[in-house]
C-alpha cells in the first residue's frame, strides 16, 4: 500500500498529524485492548504498530488487556465447566489460577513479544506486580472475582520512564496474597484515572454509541458525563455497552481528560482517533466543546 504514496503526500500527512502529535506528546494514553482486535492477527499487528508509532513520537502509551474467551477455552481444555451468576463467571481457586496463567502468562507475554518484534520496547506487568492492583472479593457467590480497592501506579510510571510500553494484565491481589480476576474495562478506567491520563481508548467490536443501533450514520461523536444517564434511560445505551459506558464515565470523573470507545475492527483505528480531526468513535468528556480541533 505504501508504494502508492508519493514522498510529497507522505510529508503532507505528517504535517497534518503534527498538531495532534503535539497535543498528546509527553502525555499518557491508556489503551484498553479487547474484542476482535485481540483475536484477529492482522488487526493485532495494526494495533501494535499504532502503539509503537505513538510511543516513538513521545506519547506515553499504556496497554491494558483482558482475555475472557481464552480463559474459557483453557478451562474447557482442562475439562472445567464455567458457571455464571448474573453474567459474571463464578471463579473458584482453580479457575483464578487458570485466569492468572492465561492473562499474565500466555496473552501478556505474546503481546510483549509482538511489540518487540515490531521494533518497540515493552515490559509485561500484572496487577500483582508491585501490588499495583489491590482488590477484594466483589461478591462471595462469585469467589475470586475482584473489586478494586486501590491502584498503585508507581510500577507503571517506572516502566514508562525507562522508555518501555507497559502491557498490563488485569489480575489483582489482596494483603493476604489471594489472587483475583478483575474486569479489564474497570481496571483500565481506574488505572487511567490514577495516572491522570490525557486519554483512555477502549477498543470494542462496535463503531461507538449509535442513536439508532441499526444505523451506523447515527454515531454520537461526543457524550458528556451529564448526558450519559439520560441516554441509558432512553435505551440508547443498553445491554453489554452499559458496563463499558459506566467505566468511561467513571474514568472522566476520576480525572481522565477524554475517553473514547472505538471500533477495534477497523485497521489503525487508534491512529485515526488520535492523529486526525475526523475521529471514528464516541468520545466521553466533561464538556463537548472542542475548539482546538478547528485548526
Amino acid at each position: 500500500m505504501a508504494m502508492n504514496i508519493s514522498n510529497a503526500d507522505r510529508a503532507r500527512i505528517l504535517v497534518h498529524a503534527l498538531p495532534y502529535i503535539q497535543k498528546y506528546t509527553g502525555k499518557i494514553i491508556v489503551v484498553k485492548y479487547g474484542g476482535n482486535a485481540m483475536t484477529n492477527e492482522k488487526l493485532k499487528n495494526s494495533v501494535m504498530r499504532d502503539l509503537i508509532l505513538l510511543a516513538l513520537v513521545g506519547v506515553k502509551v499504556v496497554l491494558v488487556h483482558g482475555g475472557g474467551p481464552e480463559i474459557t477455552e483453557m478451562l474447557s481444555r482442562i475439562g472445567k465447566t464455567t458457571e455464571f451468576v448474573n453474567g459474571l463467571r463464578v471463579t473458584d481457586r482453580e479457575t483464578v489460577e487458570v485466569a492468572q496463567m492465561v492473562l499474565s502468562g500466555k496473552i501478556n507475554k505474546s503481546l510483549v513479544n509482538l511489540i518487540q518484534n515490531m521494533g518497540g520496547k515493552s515490559l509485561g506487568l500484572s496487577g500483582v506486580d508491585g501490588h499495583m492492583i489491590e482488590a477484594r472479593a466483589k461478591d462471595e457467590r462469585l469467589g475470586f472475582v475482584g473489586e478494586i480497592t486501590e491502584v498503585n501506579v508507581q510500577p507503571i510510571l517506572d516502566v514508562i520512564d525507562k522508555g518501555y510500553i507497559p502491557v498490563i494484565s488485569t489480575i489483582g491481589c489482596d494483603k493476604e496474597g489471594n489472587i483475583y480476576n478483575i474486569n479489564a474495562d474497570t481496571a483500565a478506567a481506574k488505572i487511567a484515572g490514577e495516572l491522570h491520563a490525557e486519554a483512555l481508548i477502549s477498543m470494542t467490536d462496535i463503531s461507538g454509541i449509535l442513536m439508532d443501533k441499526d444505523d451506523p450514520s447515527t454515531l454520537i461523536p461526543c457524550i458528556t458525563i451529564e448526558e450519559a444517564p439520560r441516554l441509558v434511560q432512553e435505551g440508547v445505551i443498553s445491554g453489554g455497552m452499559l458496563p463499558k459506558v459506566e467505566c468511561c464515565v467513571n474514568a472522566v470523573k476520576w480525572g481522565v481528560h477524554r475517553v473514547f470507545i472505538i471500533d477495534g475492527r477497523i485497521s489503525h483505528s487508534i491512529l485515526i482517533e488520535t492523529l486526525t480531526n475526523e475521529g471514528i468513535g464516541t468520545m466521553f468528556v466533561r464538556e463537548c466543546d472542542k475548539p482546538q480541533e478547528e485548526n
